[in-house]
């Protein structure tokens, strides 16, 4: 029997999203034949490595943000050759960097909002683009921090005041819809459409609380757009070597009619595995249910040496 350690919580703001992935997770893997795991990952690396032994066959990623997302814990499973699930070192480090990112989706050639990285004082000095704009911590994910600034948004001059990171990476708004598209290994799975239904934006609260946003798979929009979204989510994940499953986050700016423009915003490399999440719903749409999604995963880990 296959033996898979699972890594969940860990300690960055999207911990309570880990758990729910890393329980879901545990559950379809334990459906599944395998004897699973579960670690809870904190800061202490003796303690990794000691809830590691006996050596397991494979370690299943489900860790979301700093820590666990951004090739930390991909360093650690490289250095005691562990195949684990989702992307390695490289690829985890550059897509979690959004500047770093959007200069290796930029050499691809692929289609990219306007933006600049700006201090922390830069920001609070003013705007550095006309509204709407949005300003967005440079390595975070599931949107924490994530602020919309639109015209006559007067409480934005005393939280950029008051912003809680070094710098900010700072885009011109695009407008139109949210759309997301899984890649499972070299194929794009599908295109699905986010409608936020308790926030003007699909933010934390829409992600994961339940019916905070509907999904519709697949996306209704103009086939060549749909086209153009898996084209570019399957391009992105090749520019930055991206391995297993990866999600790709675009805006669909559809304002002028369709076939409208699509932007690519960023890459998830750990996309969440909730019951709420996106990639299981397109996957399902694909014909992949939720425990063959994670089985393949297990039998695609690797390690990068």
């Amino acid at each position: 029997m296959t033996k898979v350690a699972l890594l969940m919580g860990g300690w960055s703001a999207e911990r309570e999203v880990s758990l729910s992935s890393g329980a879901e997770c545990a559950a379809a893997l334990r459906a599944e034949g395998y004897e699973v795991k579960t670690i809870d990952v904190g800061r202490d690396i003796d303690a990794l490595a000691s809830a590691l032994t006996p050596r397991p066959d494979v370690v299943f990623n489900a860790l979301h943000g700093r820590g666990g997302e951004d090739g930390t814990v991909q360093g650690v499973l490289e250095f005691l050759r562990i195949p684990y699930t989702h992307s390695g070192v490289l690829a985890s480090a550059v897509a979690m960097h959004k500047p770093t990112a959007k200069a290796v989706f930029a050499a691809a050639g692929l289609p990219l909002p306007e933006g600049r990285v700006v201090s922390r004082r830069e920001l609070a000095a003013g705007d550095v683009y006309a509204r709407p704009f949005v300003a967005k911590p440079i390595n975070e994910g599931s949107s924490v921090g994530v602020r919309i600034v639109y015209e006559g948004d007067n409480a934005w001059t005393e939280e950029a005041a008051r912003w809680s990171y070094p710098e900010a990476l700072v885009e011109r708004y695009v407008p139109g819809r949210e759309i997301t598209v899984a890649v499972m290994g070299e194929r794009a799975l599908g295109a699905l459409e986010i409608r936020p239904n308790i926030s003007a934006m699909y933010d934390y609260e829409a992600k994961y609380r339940p019916g905070g946003s509907t999904h519709l798979m697949p996306a209704p929009i103009h086939p060549k757009a749909y086209a153009a979204a898996l084209e570019i989510s399957l391009a992105a994940h090749r520019a930055l070597g991206c391995r297993g499953v990866s999600r790709a986050d675009l805006r669909y700016d559809d304002s002028r009619g369709e076939p409208g423009r699509m932007v690519l915003l960023e890459v998830n490399t750990q996309p969440g595995m909730t019951p709420t999440s996106l990639v299981p719903d397109i996957a399902k749409h694909a014909g992949i249910d939720f425990r063959a999604l994670v089985r393949w995963m297990v039998e695609n880990a690797a390690c990068d040496f």
